[in-house]
C-alpha cells in the first residue's frame, strides 16, 4: 500500500532522516516511536507528500507520491496533524465537511451522499450532537474528535495520526484507538500512528516503526521491537514487556530511567 525506499531527509544542513526503508501493508497499524526530534512527524509528512525527500522516494500502490497530484493523493489519504488549532468560527458540521472537498469539483455543492458521509463521520467519532457548535468555542479534545471526523470523511484508505490521544481525556484515548483498530479490521483501513505513548502502542498496533539516530533501528512486532535493549538504547529507560494476565495483553513495565543508575 505504500512503501518507502530509501529516503533521506534534512532541514537545511542537519540530517533528520537517513536511508529508511519500509513497507506498509493494507490493513495494518504502524507505531511509529522514537525520542523527541528523531523524525517521526517528518516521515508522517513525507508520506503525504507535505514534505518531498531529498533522496529516495515513496509509492503508494507503487506509483511514486511526486507523480501525484495532492488533491489524488487526498483521496486515498488523510491526516489527522498533532496541532487541531483552528482560528475561524466555523461549526463542527462545515468542519467535517471539508472533508469532502478533494471529492468535489470548484463551486460544486454537497451531493446526498456526501451529506451522509459527513453524517456518518461525525457519528463514529460521537460528536453529532454538538454538529452545530463553533469550533473555537470547544476544549482540544474535542477538537480533536472533531479533525478526525474530517478524516474519516475523507473516506481514505490510509490514516496517518500523529500524536492523536495528545489532547483527549484517557477514555476518549480508549474510544479513538477502539475506533481506529475497528475501522482497520472491518474495512482494511491502513494506519500509521505517531506516538509516545509506548502501553497505547502496545496494545493497538500490529507493528512498530523504531527510529533512532536518523535511521530504522528496529521493525517487527511489539514484542520483536520492545526489547529490554531497544528501550534502554533509544528511550534511556529500564523497562520490560510482560503479558497481564488481568488486561489478557501486553504491557510496557517501567522500572526507572538509565541515567539515575548508580
Amino acid at each position: 500500500m505504500l512503501t518507502v525506499e530509501n529516503i533521506g531527509f534534512a532541514y537545511r544542513n542537519k540530517t533528520v532522516l537517513n536511508n529508511i526503508d519500509l513497507n506498509i501493508e493494507k490493513g495494518e497499524i504502524v507505531g511509529v516511536l522514537g525520542p523527541n526530534g528523531c523524525g517521526k512527524t517528518t516521515l508522517l509528512k513525507l508520506l503525504n507528500r507535505n514534505l518531498h525527500p531529498d533522496t529516495g522516494r515513496v509509492l503508494m500502490d507503487g506509483t511514486d507520491l511526486e507523480a501525484i497530484s495532492k488533491r489524488k493523493i487526498a483521496r486515498h489519504i488523510a491526516v489527522v496533524p498533532q496541532s487541531n488549532e483552528i482560528r475561524f468560527a466555523f461549526s463542527v458540521r462545515d468542519i467535517v465537511a471539508m472533508g469532502r472537498m478533494p471529492f468535489m469539483d470548484r463551486f460544486q455543492g454537497e451531493s446526498s451522499e456526501d451529506e451522509h458521509i459527513v453524517q456518518e463521520a461525525m457519528e463514529k467519532t460521537n460528536i453529532e450532537s454538538f454538529s452545530h457548535r463553533l469550533i473555537n468555542t470547544m476544549s482540544g479534545g474535542e477538537r480533536q474528535r472533531v479533525i478526525i471526523a474530517r478524516a474519516l470523511a475523507q473516506t481514505p484508505e490510509i490514516i496517518l495520526l500523529d500524536e492523536p490521544t495528545l489532547h483527549l481525556d484517557i477514555n476518549h484515548q480508549f474510544e479513538l484507538l477502539d475506533l481506529v483498530r475497528k475501522l482497520s479490521a472491518e474495512e482494511r483501513l491502513t494506519v500509521v500512528i505517531v506516538s509516545h505513548d509506548l502501553p497505547m502502542v502496545v496494545k493497538y498496533c500490529d507493528r512498530i516503526v523504531l527510529i533512532h539516530d536518523n535511521k530504522v533501528h528496529a521493525l517487527g512486532t511489539p514484542e520483536e521491537v520492545l526489547t529490554t535493549e531497544n528501550m534502554r538504547t533509544v528511550f534511556n529507560i529500564e523497562a520490560v514487556l510482560v503479558y497481564d494476565d488481568v488486561l489478557k495483553a501486553n504491557c510496557v513495565k517501567i522500572t526507572g530511567s538509565c541515567s539515575n543508575r548508580k
